[in-house]
């Protein structure tokens, strides 16, 4: 009898242990809540479009993934800045609202200090697209939107603020001048003009990298093409060399842009004057009596970037 009360109270004391540890193991898990990407973005009240866009594209579970991921996530403004209504969004299918959040993901994991120099290193993102980066003294740049939060740490990995959204290319400069009809005006003239001596299209549409400032229709208007029957009408080789002064090489992003540079365009090396203040960029054409503001910025191309401007630049 005494042995089974001795083996009673071993096994009373080994129950008790076990019980004790286990509550403390069930104590440590409940003080560390999950914190992946998917978790920190749910849990900022700055990003809940972000969140809703995560939902419907169903990539939360991804971001809550092993990873680990980077993502370049646009704030409530930043969709705000882009035009992206919660309207725009439920408007989006499945699967293109998935391609366009991935296009803000790159599958490792790069802190601020990580980004590469650049200007505009190419980095290829979860979407199989490609983005440009930039890490300067004036901070960390993609496609020219500045990360405006970096380092945000999550357990899977690291997210970096935008006030903007990355919009992938729909195509080169040409077909991205004919998806918008701000441009009307412009792709006209880019067509008329490769009637003449210069193939303008084969040259937006080329495999050289430019950088395009784009009146819109009001500009040309303003310039004295009232319609585009009157774009139609004038000398091809005049349109060429008109279209020619709105085009400098290189990928150049609103972040490249420097206050008085003079770069030089397609239009026999003619300059045009770059102006940067706290106001926003503008460029001025040498017969130009005031500069054309640039109104929208960073519109990705495969060959390149457009710029909007609201005047015809004059050589």
């Amino acid at each position: 009898m005494k042995n089974f009360i001795s083996k009673a109270r071993l096994f009373f004391c080994l129950f008790a242990v076990t019980a004790i540890v286990s509550c403390s193991k069930d104590d440590d898990d409940n003080s560390n809540p999950s914190n992946t990407i998917s978790d920190v973005v749910a849990n900022d009240a700055g990003l809940s479009t972000l969140e809703s866009a995560l939902v419907k594209a169903n990539l939360t579970s991804t971001l809550s993934g092993t990873g680990p991921f980077t993502l370049f996530a646009p704030t409530n403004d930043g969709f705000t800045n882009a035009g992206i209504t919660s309207d725009v969004l439920n408007s989006i299918s499945t699967e293109d609202l998935s391609n366009l959040l991935l296009y803000h993901v790159i599958p490792s994991s790069v802190p601020a200090a990580s980004v590469p120099a650049g200007p505009n290193a190419k980095v290829i993102v979860a979407n199989g697209d490609s983005v440009f980066v930039t890490n300067n003294s004036n901070g960390v740049f993609i496609n020219g939107i500045k990360v405006i939060e970096a380092d945000i740490t999550a357990s899977n990995g690291i997210i970096h603020k935008l006030n903007n959204v990355l919009i992938p290319a729909s195509g080169n400069i040409v077909e991205t001048a004919q998806a918008d009809t701000a441009f009307s005006y412009l792709v006209a003239a880019v067509l008329r003009a490769s009637t003449g001596s210069v193939d303008v299209v084969g040259i937006l549409s080329g495999s050289n990298i430019l950088t395009v400032f784009a009146p819109t229709n009001n500009a040309f208007r303003a310039a004295g093409f009232a319609t585009i029957d009157a774009i139609n009408a004038a000398d091809p080789d005049l349109l060429a060399g008109i279209v020619a002064y709105h085009v400098i090489a290189g990928r150049i992003f609103s972040s490249d842009l420097t206050d008085g540079a003079m770069p030089a365009t397609l239009a026999g090396g003619a300059t045009v004057t770059i102006g940067v203040s706290a106001s926003g960029a503008t460029v001025k054409g040498m017969s130009n009596t005031a500069a054309s503001n640039i109104t929208k910025a960073n519109i990705v191309a495969t060959n390149g970037v457009v710029h909007v401007i609201d005047q015809v630049l004059l050589p």
